[in-house]
């Protein structure tokens, strides 16, 4: 049972509960003990500190074993009359209001609560957790910047030869970073490497520098280009944490759902071979009763070359990604493939384990996927059209209606031209399964090329062009994904799936300031133009005045 009050700056909490951190949490909450409170030993602890805000006295009593984790912990808050006192009592976070604890015993501040925490043999537990709520979240927040390492930066890092220090305000995601504004003093390519090396020698590896445009400057640098910020980052808050084993287990459970969801295409592109009552199971709202699914297995066989032509697309792109990252050294994750019966893969969320370095590693490494997945894609089609006008392959051939060509204006116009006018205006067209296999595939591609969020469309956007460029972008195509004028039939799904794992844009580069370059600008403008080409289906009046597909037949 949990309840909560309010008044003013403070919120009060009654939990019971059991808690397990990890060494990761204990290190941090042992460093923040000692940073904000000036007490820590490994046996025992109680911290007081003094919150101006609230006008209250947190007291955090708790136990730490042998093995470096906290077996359990208390925090008290206590108001003006709850025996916390008020700032002008003098009741500061110096060792003179610390009490040492003994350790096998449990811990009651005096004046404050009438029973503590309660410790069992099973397990460590409490009850009666009571806290002031910006404290909690403090605690349980990421590691901010030690503002003693602030001071020795400011003086030792920044000066007149590189960058003047004017202000300071919060960094990252929650605020748990320094960005230091102020007025650079030379080139700012160089000005950056320089202090990253001087960084290194001052603190070691214990933070990351970023190089950031100026927030809400209204004027550009005198020296051409956006005025710049430096932001600071301790190391564990900001570079990406290492892959759990939770995570390789989905990622291979949607592997094996993704090989699934290519076959089932394999056999659905048989649909003019299957019985009848397979076909009507599936096709048939109003049938109820399953059919015997042992009829299926003899068109497994005849469905794996269109599987594997599926899958190879999607592991091809992947490599794609990991041959650009390689000798950069960045580090990717393992890919999670989303499985899809239309298209057999919506293709791989793969993240960056590795803070980038600058836009132009974001652009090559988010461009490279899409562009070898979509090159095998294309020669597979183009291989397929080929072999779809030779009579010996017609053992090989599969019926497709002829209104799927209407799917994309591109492909459609590549197909009319090389199969004619004749074989695309019939109720149904013979075209070899690589036709579907490249089809799929450069489909999958220009989807994951638009550019939203953390989609590699949204990444070489938001290396190119910058993070505002994105945010235009992204709800442009929002806006053509809901109307369904991109993407067809699958913009509603598309964009839900977007919307529920992709749509958060990626953080920033060590140097996010630096352009990129005008042939990478070029070649993110072509990818998009070919993206909407691919994406944009044909209207019936079009089709009809282009011959892509038996308009009067609909």
């Amino acid at each position: 049972m949990t309840t909560l009050t309010s008044s003013s700056f403070t919120s009060t909490l009654n939990l019971g509960f059991r808690i397990r951190p990890n060494r990761t949490d204990f290190t941090r909450f042992r460093h923040y003990a000692r940073r904000n409170y000036g007490y820590y030993d490994n046996n025992s602890y109680v911290l007081s500190s003094r919150d101006v805000l609230s006008k209250s006295t947190v007291r955090i009593a708790g136990l730490v074993d042998n093995k470096g984790f906290i077996g359990g912990f208390e925090c008290y808050a206590t108001g003006n009359d709850g025996g916390g006192g008020n700032p002008e009592d003098g009741d500061t976070a110096n060792e003179s209001n610390l009490t040492e604890v003994d350790s096998d015993k449990p811990v009651v501040p005096p004046g404050v609560m009438s029973s503590g925490p309660t410790f069992s043999p099973d397990g460590l537990t409490y009850n009666n957790f009571q806290v002031d709520s910006f404290k909690l979240m403090e605690l349980l927040g990421p590691e901010k910047v030690d503002p003693v390492d602030v001071k020795l930066i400011k003086d030792k890092l920044f000066g007149y030869s590189t960058f003047w220090v004017t202000k300071e305000e919060p960094f990252g995601d929650f605020g748990e970073g320094i960005l230091f504004l102020g007025n650079l003093r030379g080139n700012r390519e160089d000005v950056f490497a320089k202090l990253q090396s001087q960084l290194a020698e001052i603190m070691g590896d214990k933070y990351n520098l970023f190089m950031v445009e100026e927030p809400n400057s209204e004027n550009p640098d005198p020296r051409g280009g956006p005025r710049v910020s430096f932001g600071m980052l301790r190391k564990e808050v900001s570079e990406p944490g290492p892959t759990t084993l939770w995570q390789y287990v989905i990622a291979v459970l949607l592997f094996v759902l993704t090989i699934g969801s290519s076959v089932e295409l394999g056999i659905a592109s048989q649909i003019n071979r299957l019985p009848p009552e397979i076909v009507k199971y599936f096709t048939d709202p109003d049938a109820i009763e399953p059919p015997d699914m042992q009829l299926l297995y003899p068109f497994v066989e005849p469905a794996l070359p269109l599987a594997y032509g599926v899958l190879g697309v999607q592991l091809f792109h992947e490599v794609g990604h990991f041959l650009a990252a390689f000798p950069k050294n960045v580090k990717l994750s393992i890919p999670f493939f989303i499985p899809n019966i239309t298209l057999g893969s919506f293709g791989a969320i793969t993240q960056f384990k590795s803070i980038l370095p600058d836009r132009k590693t974001k652009v090559d490494i988010s461009l490279a996927g899409p562009f070898a997945g979509a090159a095998l894609s294309l020669s597979m089609f183009a291989v397929g059209l080929l072999l779809s006008l030779k009579p010996e392959a017609a053992a090989d051939m599969v019926q497709v209606p002829s209104m799927l060509f209407q799917g994309s204006l591109l492909l459609g116009l590549i197909s009319r031209a090389t199969l004619g006018y004749t074989a695309l205006h019939g109720a149904t067209v013979s075209i070899h399964p690589l036709v579907i296999a490249g089809w799929c595939g450069l489909t999958t591609s220009a989807f994951n090329m638009l550019p939203i969020g953390c989609l590699d469309g949204g990444r070489v956007v938001q290396g190119a062009f910058g993070k505002d460029a994105l945010v235009g972008f992204g709800l442009t195509t929002y806006l053509l994904l809901g109307l369904g004028v991109l993407g067809g039939p699958l913009s509603l799904p598309w964009g839900l799936y977007v919307l529920i794992c992709q749509r958060s844009p990626e953080k920033p580069c060590l140097n996010d300031v630096t352009e990129v370059g005008t042939w990478r600008r070029t070649a993110v403008t072509v990818a998009i133009f070919l993206v909407v080409l691919i994406l944009l289906p044909v209207w019936d009046e079009l089709a009809e005045e282009l011959g892509i597909g038996l308009v009067t037949t609909f």
